[in-house]
């Protein structure tokens, strides 16, 4: 299994636990009753890698508000294209953790501007649909990035790009952790902050939006393309004559 295991799981030292809640979803509407499940990605392979470490500790804010979490491993990952067919055992599991999932958290640092190769490799192994199942569609998103210098928005913006073409409901707040290197301390634990706070605003609000949109995912990702073109249905030529006529 490429999942991370979580050290200190329950362990919240940053997190001031009076102003906390543990079921941020409740009194929302939640027929299917189990807990939130949430796939986490991040994007870099470095030994110390802060994208990693906000995630972790993304994860155990999660895990406190109620939600179910794994967090793929993406080190032995090939390239898009790279393995004929995508028939990879890495690139298997992480389709297999995207369909698992309800809601999703992307983090990627900021390398020259943009998200990273690592972070990318990932997303554009989850195609829009396999069969008749969707990876991705109608999932809940949440999106965070590190940098080694100022406040930048960057890999954020370009993620949600890419949430809203792989047809997910990006939630309004997000996260971006200026010079990540003095937010950690030596055991990879986010010191007090701002910068902290912001993480757990953006999951507390991924666990809302999930629990209130899942029991709709299947009614959200319903399109009238794509029951025509699966009812096989052909061009009508009155139709097409008269948009040809409109058009001329």
């Amino acid at each position: 299994m490429r999942l991370r295991t979580l050290n200190d799981p329950d362990v919240l030292p940053a997190l001031d636990e009076r102003f906390a809640l543990r079921q941020p979803g409740q009194g929302l509407p939640d027929p299917l009753g189990h807990p939130p499940r949430i796939l986490l990605l991040y994007g870099s392979l470095r030994e110390r890698s802060y994208s990693r470490l906000a995630v972790e500790e993304a994860a155990r804010l999660l895990r406190y508000f109620g939600a179910e979490t794994r967090i793929f491993d993406p080190s032995d990952l090939p390239l898009p294209d790279q393995v004929p067919g995508d028939d990879h055992p890495a690139v298997r599991e992480l389709r297999e953790l995207a369909l698992w999932s309800e809601g999703q958290v992307w983090c990627s640092p900021e390398r020259h501007g943009q998200i990273t190769g690592v972070m990318k490799a990932q997303i554009d192994h989850l195609p829009l649909s396999m069969g008749a199942v969707r990876p991705t569609q109608g999932r809940t998103l949440a999106v965070m990035q590190v940098s080694g210098g100022s406040q930048s928005f960057n890999a954020v913006n370009t993620l949600r790009l890419l949430g809203r073409w792989m047809r997910m409901f990006t939630i309004p707040n997000q996260s971006s952790v200026p010079k990540a290197y003095q937010e950690f301390d030596e055991a990879g634990r986010m010191r007090p902050s701002p910068l902290y706070d912001r993480i757990a605003d953006v999951m507390e609000e991924l666990v809302r939006f999930t629990v209130l949109l899942r029991p709709h995912n299947e009614t959200l990702v319903d399109r009238y393309s794509e029951r025509r073109e699966a009812a096989g249905a052909k061009a009508d030529p009155v139709t097409d004559k008269a948009a040809v006529g409109q058009a001329s």
